[in-house]
């Protein structure tokens, strides 16, 4: 049986996209999170209202980009994957 991402790693993986992207626009981050399109809205919006991502129009394309605060979070969370990893835990 194939084991499901916690909460925490898909806002990460989405947040790593659009970090990897330098901004990114929904297809992107669908793609490179690995999640339908009515999750990621959902996702999304609650990145967006915990201030960890910015939602700018561009050229009429929506792309999403980290906040200062959104980069935190992945410092962060890449720093106790690490040290959840050397003792044996999954986050």
């Amino acid at each position: 049986m194939k084991k499901r991402r916690s909460k925490l790693r898909i806002l990460a993986d989405i947040l790593k996209v659009v970090e990897s992207e330098n901004g990114a626009r929904i297809t992107q981050i669908l793609y490179g999170a690995n999640l339908s399109y009515e999750r990621l809205t959902k996702y999304l919006k609650e990145l967006k209202e915990k201030g960890l991502l910015v939602e700018r129009e561009e050229n009429g394309v929506t792309r999403y980009y980290l906040t200062q605060k959104g980069m935190e979070f992945l410092r962060e969370f890449r720093r106790i994957s690490r040290f959840a990893e050397a003792f044996g835990i999954e986050l």
